[in-house]
């Protein structure tokens, strides 16, 4: 069991590098957005809370993207599997993005 949890580490770290270097201004921009919402004056927070969602929902279409083009040269067995390793690699290392990425 523990080979089929690992089978596609090295893939997923992979693209999970790709990601970050090519959405390091995401990720920045993120938790920019996230530090004026927790600093927001009680009027501006919901709109401030929805800059940041906005931002969370455009890395995490990112990440499920790039899940997604991966799986589909897959099996219906084995993307289940991929999609499943990959979906638990983005709660680790991006939880932020994390949230609504199985709904995707």
């Amino acid at each position: 069991m523990i080979f089929r949890k690992r089978r596609f580490a090295d893939v997923i770290e992979r693209q999970l590098d790709l990601f970050e270097r090519e959405n390091r201004g995401l990720i920045d921009d993120c938790l920019a957005a996230e530090r004026s919402y927790i600093g927001a004056e009680r009027d501006e927070a919901e709109e401030r809370y929805g800059d940041y969602m906005d931002l969370v929902e455009t890395g995490t279409e990112a990440l499920a993207d790039l899940r997604d083009h991966f799986a589909s040269t897959l099996d219906d067995d084995t993307s289940d599997e991929y999609t499943d390793a990959f979906n638990r690699a983005v709660l680790k290392r991006f939880r932020r993005f994390a949230l609504e990425i199985e709904d995707r």
